[in-house]
């Protein structure tokens, strides 16, 4: 998919019902799905955080996405994939604002580059007790990546068409910080693994991007 399609979806994607729980059952962990049964309600003590999939011309002008490498530290997140983002801070008038400042944050992308195109459905992690508000955003030309090094190790730029190409999920077996041995369904995209809360808000943006492109 070329960025100039991207464009001419925007209307269409920013109009579209969110799929929520449906896409982000695909890609939940079954341990993930025993955990939220537990839940009744989301707990009053979970803290909010916001996202940011930000797409972009790549290479060849191809719709990309970029997603960042946590580093290595004692916590659940260790070392995962993600999408830039962070948690709310009282400064921040809203969690879209959040999403905005910490992806200038952690990648440094300025924040007159981005977009915002949409929200996406939030999701509650019980590992970390945090709400995830993801959105969407583009940027009409690559950004020049600046990484904040103690939150970041490295980035990932993906296509929107390795997203979308079925190939790129699988089912992996895994051990975590508090799991051992489990299996869960993941993205693979130039072999790095993405699971859990970060493959099912790209599998809601997978779905919208397919609704989409089919209308």
């Amino acid at each position: 998919m070329q960025y100039g399609d991207l464009e001419d979806l925007l209307s269409k994607i920013k109009n579209l019902p969110l799929p929520g729980r449906e896409a982000h059952q695909g890609m939940m962990p079954e341990m993930r799905q025993r955990e939220l049964q537990r839940f009744t309600k989301i707990p009053e003590d979970a803290r909010q955080a916001g996202v940011m999939a930000l797409c972009y011309p790549g290479t060849a002008k191809q719709a990309t996405l970029v997603l960042i490498q946590r580093p290595s530290y004692p916590g659940v997140h260790s070392g995962q994939i993600a999408l830039p983002g962070g948690r709310f801070e009282d400064d921040d008038r809203d969690l879209l604002e959040t999403a905005l400042r910490e992806t200038e944050e952690e990648v440094g992308v300025p924040l007159e580059l981005m977009q915002p195109v949409r929200s996406l459905s939030s999701l509650y992690i019980p590992p970390s007790n945090f709400v995830v508000n993801p959105y969407m955003g583009i940027a009409n030309s690559r950004p020049q990546f600046i990484l904040q090094e103690e939150e970041v190790a490295g980035i990932i730029e993906i296509t929107l068409a390795q997203l979308l190409n079925e190939s790129s999920t699988s089912t992996e077996r895994l051990t975590t910080s508090y799991a051992r041995e489990i299996e869960v369904p993941a993205f693979r995209f130039d072999g790095h693994m993405v699971w859990g809360a970060t493959a099912m808000i790209l599998n809601e943006f997978k779905s919208l991007l397919r609704t989409a492109t089919s209308g």
